[in-house]
């Protein structure tokens, strides 16, 4: 159990926090692929945070009279590593094909050099440059989702390392570090855990050239699938080849302050939501275009 602040977020930013003692349980995978119940653990706190639910079993999570508000849907994207790299870049649009060419002849003319790393050894040897590259990245500044600074988060990323459970991947431009990838394996799949690249190099889309040097890697390594994790986004989708429809599941005990949080947040998301679909309407999107100007 642990202290997790539930946020009110407007993109990134967040607004407010109402912090409650949960039970995170994040299913891995595997676990959202079986398609199984998850059993939820005894606690004296406030209740469950479940992630990666697959929302067709969202309806069959044991509530214990416990009150419950979905915080967000999305698709847990993956990538099955058992098709193959020429099936995987012939299920890619022509289109992000040949995108993805012109920005690697890019970086190529600007001196591009990639590098992989696995054993513990080769991880003493990327950390320092790409925590270089994270410390500039967005995910750090904004997300609090860097390439750990901890010394027991690092000295686990080693251990992992030791063990056959980890694969990083740096990119290099005239010899600069530019973009990084670290991932973790969990179960038969490896995670996209920790990712970023420098902005002073963004215009030439380093990170996309990085994880598609990546996959080419990976379709000869040992692992089933490549776990994008929770959360969307165009990159994702473009990469993946497969996603299950999941929720992320609040359960807390029905008391008053409790009631009203849960409260307060669906208000703040329904909100949210209706505000994201308002932007795309054409008529609103021109005004803020005009506005911007």
């Amino acid at each position: 159990m642990t202290v997790v602040a539930l946020k009110f977020q407007i993109g990134a930013r967040t607004v407010a926090a109402v912090r409650r003692r949960l039970v995170r349980v994040a299913l891995s995978l595997d676990e959202v692929l079986a398609g199984q119940v998850p059993m939820l653990p005894e606690t004296d706190g406030d209740g469950y945070l479940i992630t990666s639910l697959p929302a067709s079993l969202a309806a069959a999570v044991e509530r214990g009279g416990r009150v419950a508000t979905v915080r967000q849907r999305y698709t847990r994207f993956y990538t099955d590593l058992g098709i193959g790299h020429a099936a995987w870049l012939a299920g890619l649009s022509g289109s992000a094909r040949s995108t993805l060419k012109r920005k690697t002849r890019k970086i190529e003319a600007a001196g591009l050099e990639i590098h992989a790393y696995r054993t513990a050894a080769e991880f003493a040897a990327f950390y320092p440059l790409a925590r270089a590259v994270s410390a500039t990245t967005y995910q750090e500044r904004l997300l609090d989702a860097g390439l750990p600074e901890d010394p027991a988060a690092v000295a686990h990323l080693s251990a992992l390392a030791a063990a056959d459970g980890l694969r990083a991947w740096l990119l290099l431009i005239g010899g600069v570090p530019a973009a990084y990838l670290c991932c973790t394996a969990q179960g038969s799949a490896l995670r996209y855990d920790h990712v970023g690249h420098d902005p002073a190099w963004g215009e030439l889309s380093p990170g996309t050239v990085l994880h598609a040097a990546a996959m080419r890697d990976l379709f000869d390594d040992r692992f089933a699938r490549f776990d994008f994790t929770e959360g969307e986004g165009q990159h994702k989708r473009q990469f993946a080849t497969d996603g299950v429809p999941c929720v992320d599941l609040l359960l807390l005990r029905p008391t008053l302050a409790n009631r009203t949080t849960l409260a307060a947040l669906a208000g703040f998301d329904g909100a949210m939501a209706w505000a994201k679909r308002a932007a795309r309407h054409p008529r609103v999107a021109a005004l803020a275009k005009r506005v911007r100007r």
